[in-house]
């Protein structure tokens, strides 16, 4: 072998290496922005159940809709891993039922703190449909990047499983859209 053919087998090494460093590197920020994504996504729906509890609670509302409010917002807070989605979205269904009543908004405003719960419900509520989004587009790079050939031949992963998507009934209430 020539001193050429050698060079050249050196630099082919080393950008490959470099490259294949760069791919792992790039797999694990991308992990790092997956678990942010999901403790924002978890922030989020908590302070939504906390504000739904809150509500329930101020003695606004008549008492059967908090009750029904309140064991929505309770499940929600409780539910494990398996049912958390069902539960996030029972909660979201509960709350258009509850919020989209008829002249609910108006019946609201008329005490000071129910136009207050009123901003903090629609602040939680919108952050839970960016969360989601965000944590779900996460999902989808992170994914795409598993799935790649290299990743899959190297284990660049490691025995990281795929990342599932946070699927749920995030629509906000008209009351709340309607501002």
């Amino acid at each position: 072998m020539t001193a050429t053919t050698v060079l050249v087998v050196g630099v082919v090494l080393l950008l490959t290496a470099v490259y294949v460093s760069w791919r792992a590197g790039r797999l694990d920020r991308l992990h790092i922005r997956l678990e942010v994504a999901r403790e924002s996504l978890d922030a989020a729906l908590v302070r939504r159940a906390a504000v739904c509890l809150e509500l329930a609670g101020s003695r606004v509302l008549d008492p059967a809709t908090s009750l029904v409010l309140a064991a929505a917002a309770h499940e929600a807070r409780t539910a494990g891993p398996e049912e958390r989605e069902r539960a996030e979205s029972d909660l979201s269904r509960v709350l258009r039922a509850v919020l989209d009543q008829e002249r609910f908004r108006e019946k609201l405003a008329e005490t000071s703190a129910g136009a207050e719960l009123l901003q903090e419900l629609d602040a939680a509520v919108a952050k839970v449909v960016y969360a989601r989004r965000f944590y779900n587009n996460a999902v989808n790079l992170a994914r795409a990047a598993q799935r790649r050939r290299l990743a899959r031949t190297l284990r660049l992963a490691g025995h990281t499983p795929y990342p599932d998507f946070f699927e749920i009934d995030d629509a906000p209430p008209q009351a709340l859209a309607a501002e």
